[in-house]
């Protein structure tokens, strides 16, 4: 059965050293969650806390409404019904695949034991590797088999530490969807760990980003990237610059692109200068604009090119063009904007 998780203003850390600052944050059954933020933001601690291999100082850990920590009350971990999946997969070199995905399966007839490991394997798209000893696998191969291993014994909650960090990034993001469809099709409440936001957006129905032991932002990856509440954010998640601008109504600023409006209310009085967010796709190479910049940098995607640009007034600009627009650096090319979201910082 799948479990609900709330996680309630804990505060936690070793020894004296505070690592956790108010952190809150509640997961549905079923629902994939991902801690994002870079190291030493204290994302494996949050892990670390839920799995009951850290106490919390402060505030208190709900798993299906039940306390499992707080200063009054702490469930050992062997007793909170989680699975993990760790970094550097933790497979039984000695033991060959089927008796790996078999050794959390207590309680069951051999019978059992061997449909469950069966079906994990075919969950996993490796069925015909029980035989095989994990150092025969690739990496990904060794990592489906961690997966189908914590998946086996059914928990309730399956905590991911990293597990794909020893890949390369084209492979962490393959096994980052095909691990969000393993997890979907088992119905599991799942928490990632990771520095990647690539790895989270692939998998991740709700992010977490941390900075310095504190949640800044949850939502949606859609949502980090379109509507950041700070600097941090919009400077972690994506690509951007801050242009300065100066409001001219509720909703709408000018910049030396012109006049942005967008939707969304500015809480800053007209006439006062704000900094905005200009993502490279809110910048559209266009021939027929008045605008114009120069092509500082630029950067081959395959689909597209990453243009790095500076205007007349000396900003600079970053535009998402497909890649048949191939101009040459210190070529000038017309550019203009879409913004769709408008993101304002406040100067105060």
């Amino acid at each position: 059965m799948t479990s609900q998780i709330d996680v309630e203003s804990i505060d936690a850390g070793y020894d004296q050293l505070q690592v956790l600052n108010q952190v809150s944050f509640s997961l549905q059954p079923g629902q994939i969650g991902c801690m994002l933020g870079p190291s030493g933001c204290g994302k494996t601690t949050v892990l670390r806390a839920i799995a009951g291999f850290e106490p919390v100082w402060r505030g208190r850990i709900l798993i299906d409404q039940v306390e499992v920590s707080s200063r009054k009350s702490f469930l050992v971990p062997e007793k909170r019904n989680i699975g993990m999946v760790f970094q550097d997969f933790a497979l039984f070199p000695h033991l060959k695949v089927e008796d790996n995905v078999c050794f959390g399966l207590k309680g069951m007839d051999r019978k059992q034991q061997h449909g469950r490991v069966q079906e994990m394997l075919a969950i996993v798209g490796m069925p015909a590797y029980g035989k095989a000893y994990p150092h025969q696998l690739s990496g990904g191969q060794q990592q489906r088999i961690a997966l189908a291993r914590a998946l086996a014994p059914r928990p309730g909650v399956l905590l991911l530490d990293e597990p794909f960090s020893n890949m390369d990034a084209e492979m962490r993001e393959q096994l980052a969807r095909e691990v969000r469809s393993i997890l979907k099709q088992e119905n599991n409440t799942a928490i990632l760990v990771t520095h990647d936001q690539n790895e989270a957006f692939a998998m991740a129905d709700q992010i977490c980003v941390m900075n310095e032991g504190s949640i800044q932002q949850q939502g949606s990856g859609y949502e980090l990237y379109h509507e950041p509440v700070n600097r941090f954010v919009a400077d972690f998640i994506g690509q951007g610059v801050i242009l300065p601008a100066t409001v001219e109504g509720e909703n709408t600023v000018r910049t030396d692109l012109g006049v942005i409006a967008g939707s969304h209310p500015i809480t800053d009085r007209p006439g006062e200068m704000v900094d905005v967010l200009i993502r490279p796709d809110d910048v559209v190479h266009d021939d027929e604009s008045s605008e114009s910049a120069i092509v500082v940098e630029k950067a081959f995607r395959g689909a597209d090119f990453l243009y790095h640009l500076r205007m007349d007034s000396g900003i600079e600009v970053m535009c998402l063009a497909p890649s048949h627009h191939n101009h040459k650096i210190n070529e000038r090319i017309g550019i203009r904007l879409n913004v769709d979201h408008l993101v304002t910082f406040s100067r105060n």
